[in-house]
């Protein structure tokens, strides 16, 4: 008993644990502490036990790596095939590690061949957001609406490969659907995306606004938030969504330059609900017309 005994005292008298001994309960316990960035980059890569208990369900019932983004300037590595294939692999093992479970998806720089596998086998998914993401199309988001009924809050902002229609599919088959962001980059001044994002994805630019919002405006009536910063929709436009989703309690229009005073008012008039509406900034500064060359593909 003794020599036995003494297996377990370190030099200095403590009492050593042996984490291997752990119930699987325990582990659940402590790793449900840790956040997701040191569940993937320690517990995960300390012993088979722990991965194992890291592809639980029970953690992957959301997948949120926006938090990350935030925390980090924006990169061109980021825009690159092979860090998209990295987020899409990502998002493959804890599709199939939630059995069924996944809720939450926050992610940027993914591609129809994640969401693929989130279409067909997550239908209690309420947020996707994949901000983004130059390769994902109306195609997958047609796929997403059939698959994901239960969808609450969408973000696509700066995924251009999507456009008017994925809008209206998503309305027509997500009755929930209550925040939408679809915000596009700074074409007032694009210089702050120069070296980062790849110059043929800037002047893929969106052109259709109208078209957007026309559709936001007739298949997602029950919208509570909404924005659409640096979006080229026109008063015409704005006068579509107003009297679509009439529900709005929060609009943000930063950056839509071509949304007249007018348009504004009237649309302002319109939403009763609404509660804080972000308005454009008419005022532009003459250093900027040079920028123009990215108003057009």
């Amino acid at each position: 008993m003794e020599d036995e005994n003494q297996g377990n005292i370190a030099d200095s008298g403590e009492l050593v644990h042996d984490w291997a001994e752990l119930t699987r309960e325990c582990l659940i316990n402590i790793l449900s502490r840790l956040s997701l960035e040191d569940r993937w980059l320690g517990a995960m890569r300390v012993c088979k036990e722990w991965l194992q208990v890291c592809k639980d369900p029970c953690f992957n019932s959301a997948f949120d790596l926006e938090t990350h983004f935030d925390s980090v300037t924006d990169s061109p590595r980021f825009w690159t095939p092979e860090f998209e294939s990295r987020i899409d692999n990502m998002i493959g093992s804890v599709v199939g590690w939630s059995g069924g479970s996944l809720t939450e998806i926050r992610v940027r720089h993914c591609s129809d061949r994640s969401l693929s596998l989130v279409a067909q086998r997550c239908p209690d998914i309420q947020v996707l957001s994949i901000k983004s993401c130059p390769r994902v199309s109306d195609v997958i988001m047609a796929e997403i609406a059939s698959g994901c009924p239960k969808l609450k809050e969408l973000d696509v902002s700066y995924c251009y490969q999507i456009s008017h229609k994925s809008l209206a599919t998503i309305g027509s088959h997500c009755p929930n659907l209550h925040i939408l962001r679809r915000n596009l980059m700074n074409w007032v001044d694009p210089s702050q995306h120069f070296g980062i994002v790849p110059k043929e994805y800037l002047s893929a630019y969106p052109q259709d606004g109208d078209s957007e919002v026309a559709a936001i405006g007739k298949f997602m009536p029950h919208l509570l938030q909404l924005e659409l910063q640096f979006s080229k929709l026109t008063g015409k436009g704005l006068v579509l969504l107003s009297e679509g989703c009439r529900d709005l309690e929060y609009i943000d229009l930063s950056g839509c330059r071509r949304v007249p005073r007018q348009a504004m008012a009237y649309a302002s008039s319109n939403l009763k609900k609404l509660k804080n509406i972000k308005q454009p900034n008419f005022y532009s500064p003459r250093s900027i017309f040079r920028m123009e060359r990215y108003d057009h593909p």
